[in-house]
């Protein structure tokens, strides 16, 4: 009867503690003042991403983004080309998800899919402002794109 007990009290505990340290935080990134200043306008921006070596382009017309990426983003060169491009493919995929699913997604958010061949090299510039575009768009709409939080 004892054994028993011992051993209900050590399941109980084991059950407790593991419960308690599976317990996730939400998944709240911190937005500085900084950042809310970019978020908060309302003067249209419009940013042209475009490599002449590779003739792609891609138009991003988002309030705030052109501020935002110049003085709160990571500088050019701060990330390698091949993280930019594994991180685009995941993103540009969940996004071109959600557009077609616009009764789960709100359809004013994810408008239009966005054409991205990950076996085509797009040159960083493009990779660059497109990863940026999507934490940008991450951080100031509370979504998630990817299983990573979008941080800076």
């Amino acid at each position: 009867m004892k054994n028993t007990s011992l051993w209900m009290l050590i399941f109980l505990g084991l059950t407790t503690l593991l419960l308690v340290s599976c317990h996730s935080s939400k998944n709240v990134v911190a937005v500085s003042d900084e950042e809310k200043k970019a978020f908060s306008q309302t003067e249209g921006d419009t940013i042209q991403i475009s490599s002449e070596e590779t003739e792609y382009e891609i138009i991003i017309i988002e309030p705030g983004f052109n501020y935002w990426l110049q003085s709160i983003a990571r500088p050019e060169g701060y990330y390698s080309q091949s993280f930019l491009e594994s991180r685009n493919e995941i993103l540009v995929l969940n996004w071109n998800q959600r557009v077609l699913m616009p009764q789960r997604f709100d359809p004013q958010l994810y408008m239009l899919q966005i054409n991205y061949d990950p076996k085509i090299d797009y040159g960083y510039e493009v990779n660059y402002k497109l990863y940026n575009y999507f934490v940008y768009f991450q951080r100031k709409y509370n979504q998630r794109l990817g299983p990573f939080l979008p941080r800076i």
